[in-house]
């Protein structure tokens, strides 16, 4: 109800009539208007590190620096309901930054192992083994209490708290912490293998924690020292469609800093990237801690399709468009411009994303790349298909395809040296607005075929569905288009039931490696009630 109440409000009285006009008549979207009224961001990659080592404050009681892992897990949980009850869109934390607290288990149970054993004749090698054990078992415990936690929490959004895991053997400081991640990484796989139990108690997938699964140098090879998890990886994807995949290699390359450095970092939630960014005071790269103010998305079919194929009048039509979304993305920020630290203390005041002090204005986040804002695109295929008359895997109409993206991060380019504003070009993920946007370009323009004779349209720079192509081709020639969306993206490929082939697994895997920043396989998912069978 207060959803609906929001996007009322925003439609009579907070949005430019214009840009209601263009959003109910489909040629862009101005996204969670159900949460326009407030003055909230979309999404973030939550700073734990600060927040665990510095302490924090929930609900107005202090929690310090937690004394063990499972303690630290525990908190997590409690920082991740907090933060989501905060904002509208994912969150991200890294398990990077609970390993340390590995280690502080580790010295603690040592201690009490060293005090059990006062007088016996127990080596030390015997007294490790039981150290080691006991750590297993509540490392267990810790990985167990974040899935169980995110998928039971109910949040004041009404539903649990949209969350990604990324899992990063490069963000270790020391070999210590580096061996002690892997040790999580290998147990929060092993845990979303199994599943979660449902109402019948049956193991099935949970929807909760998404997985990000970097690629690396030193995993990605058979002989290399963590190839064993990259295999771990591959049978739960087979199984659970999780984890995702991020190349270190093809990111290093991608995401280079103004001192020319490349960085290797998680998206906010579900594929929304934060730009390269140093910060001015330490002079150092920072990610952990920044935020997205939200997204409009434009509707290149409608672009197209209102050019009657001329492509003079296209490039004058997608430049008022464009326009339109900028107005609405200024909207956005405007929302946030002049909020108080005090709105969500957990967000500002208490390190997940700043340490402001009380009553200080969040506005110098909103500028300078701290924070990012969000054009959005979708229907690349069909705007090609129109205006050249083949897909845009067609060399014929490739060059087009490239020049209409070009264009759009020419205007985020040119907003951002305006107003110092990060803009950012971004492959927005549709969900429910595919049917929306098609049935406004079924209503304009009726049935055009090949174009919006079906009830959705094409996610981002996306392959038709229906173009027989394989996953190795696909995934190379989307990484081209995925190059160009720094705001976010993210390539699919489509997979049978692979349990049994997990070779095959692998080898895409190593293809990502070498070609693509951000992937994942889809398959099928099932389970019978009757018998049990999943597959």
């Amino acid at each position: 109800m207060a959803g609906e109440i929001s996007k009322d409000l925003t439609a009579r009285l907070l949005l430019d009539p214009e840009i209601v006009k263009a959003h109910n008549e489909g040629l862009i979207h101005f996204h969670d208007s159900d949460y326009f009224a407030q003055h909230m961001h979309n999404c973030d990659l939550v700073n734990l590190e600060d927040m665990l080592q510095n302490g924090t404050v929930i609900s107005g009681t202090y929690i310090e620096k937690p004394h063990s892992f499972s303690t630290a897990c525990n908190i997590a949980t409690q920082i991740i309901a907090q933060v989501a009850s905060n904002q509208y869109g994912g969150q991200s934390i890294s398990l990077t930054h609970l390993a340390p607290f590995v280690d502080v288990s580790r010295k603690k149970i040592a201690a009490e192992v060293e005090a059990e054993m006062e007088g016996l004749d127990v080596t030390p090698e015997r007294k490790k083994e039981i150290v080691e054990r006991r750590l297993r078992n509540e490392i267990n415990r810790g990985v167990q209490t974040i899935q169980y936690q995110v998928v039971t929490l109910m949040t004041t959004n009404g539903q649990a708290p949209f969350i990604t895991v990324f899992m990063y053997l490069g963000e270790a400081r020391n070999a210590q912490e580096k061996a002690d991640l892997a040790i999580i990484i290998e147990e929060t796989i092993r845990q979303r293998y199994q599943g979660v139990k449902n109402e019948a108690g049956v193991w099935i997938t949970p929807a909760f924690p998404k997985l990000i699964y970097v690629l690396e140098e030193d995993n990605i090879r058979p002989g290399t020292p963590y190839y064993y998890l990259t295999e771990l990886a591959a049978k739960c994807t087979a199984k659970r469609m999780v984890p995702d995949y991020i190349s270190e290699k093809k990111m290093l390359e991608l995401k280079v800093d103004k001192n020319g450095e490349g960085h290797c970092y998680t998206c906010m939630g579900c594929r929304s990237f934060l730009t390269p960014y140093v910060d001015p005071e330490t002079g150092k790269p920072k990610y952990y801690g920044r935020f997205n103010q939200g997204v409009v998305t434009i509707n290149l079919v409608d672009v197209a399709l209102s050019s009657g194929g001329n492509f003079e009048k296209f490039w004058k039509i997608f430049d008022e468009r464009l326009a339109l979304c900028h107005k609405a993305l200024q909207a956005r920020h405007q929302r946030l411009m002049g909020t108080p630290s005090d709105a969500a203390p957990i967000l500002w005041q208490y390190g997940a994303l700043a340490r402001l002090k009380k009553g200080e204005k969040i506005d110098k986040l909103l500028f300078g790349g701290y924070s990012t804002i969000s054009l959005g695109y979708a229907g690349l295929y069909e705007c090609v298909k129109y205006m050249t008359g083949k897909s845009h895997t067609d060399a014929g109409a490739k060059p087009f395809a490239l020049s209409v993206m070009q264009h759009m991060n020419d205007k985020c380019t040119e907003w951002k040296k305006a107003e110092n504003m990060d803009y950012s070009l971004y492959g927005t993920p549709l969900e429910s607005t595919t049917y929306k946007f098609a049935k406004c370009l079924q209503k304009r323009f009726g049935i055009v075929p090949g174009i919006t004779d079906k009830n959705y349209i094409t996610n981002s720079y996306h392959v038709h569905v229906s173009e027989h192509i394989d996953a190795f081709t696909k995934l190379k020639f989307e990484s081209e288009f995925q190059k160009l969306s720094p705001g976010g993206a993210i390539s699919y490929v489509e997979v049978p039931n692979m349990q049994d082939n997990l070779e095959a697994v692998i080898s895409v895997l190593q293809f990502i490696y070498d070609n693509i920043m951000y992937a994942e396989l889809n398959t099928k998912s099932d389970y019978c009630q009757c018998c049990g069978y999943d597959g």
